[in-house]
């Protein structure tokens, strides 16, 4: 479960989400929208989740961190979604359901399921987006190696899709978080600010 979160979890900057109303646009996509209210029944869930389970040895990102962490879920979730959509791809009920069962098996049981979740940084209400965000994301990955790109330059070729998707929609985001860095899929610390880390698209 770490393909999407090392994406969406790369080069994160601190910052504060209190002084916004809940309906206000954080990001968007095209015409897709990721509010305060988004991004903080994610936060409030996970840090909810964590306190039932045992998180000993675990790396959790917390406060202003956690807080753009889920920001960067729910933007890349629709960039995916939009770079699947304009290339063809799509997944139905059926492989959501299969890659669930699947996910379930490894960690054992259902009884299992709360542990990796909190481990993954995913809300349960947000785990039906995040399958959809992997499968998204195999189904371009089969897509482009059928066109001929190998599996070595498979990561490449899908950061150049989702960065054509990204110019055509304009994603933009709240100034207070930095700006979107469309070459990496990710939010980066404004000028003047520490450097963020280098984004990770690793599987």
């Amino acid at each position: 479960m770490k393909k999407i979160v090392a994406l969406i979890g790369a080069g994160v900057l601190a910052i504060t989400l209190t002084a916004c109303g809940s309906s206000a646009i954080e990001a968007s996509v095209g015409s897709d929208k990721v509010t305060v209210s988004d991004v903080t029944t994610s936060v409030n869930n996970i840090l909810a989740e964590r306190k039932k389970v045992d998180t000993t040895g675990m790396n959790l990102p917390t406060g202003d961190a956690l807080d753009l962490y889920e920001l960067n879920f729910h933007l890349i979730a629709y960039l995916l979604a939009d770079t699947a959509a304009q290339n063809g791809v799509s997944i139905t009920p059926a492989e959501i359901a299969a890659r669930r069962a699947s996910i379930v098996s490894q960690v054992g049981s259902e009884s299992g399921m709360p542990k990796a979740l909190v481990g993954a940084n995913i809300a349960p209400a947000d785990f039906p987006m995040y399958l959809k965000t992997v499968l998204y994301e195999e189904g371009l990955a089969k897509k482009v190696q059928a066109q001929g790109v190998a599996a070595a330059d498979t990561q490449a070729a899908l950061q150049k899709l989702a960065s054509i998707v990204s110019e055509k929609l304009k994603v933009k985001v709240n100034p207070k978080y930095g700006i979107w860095d469309g070459l990496h899929s990710v939010v980066t610390a404004p000028a003047g600010s520490a450097p963020a880390p280098t984004p990770s698209t690793s599987k």
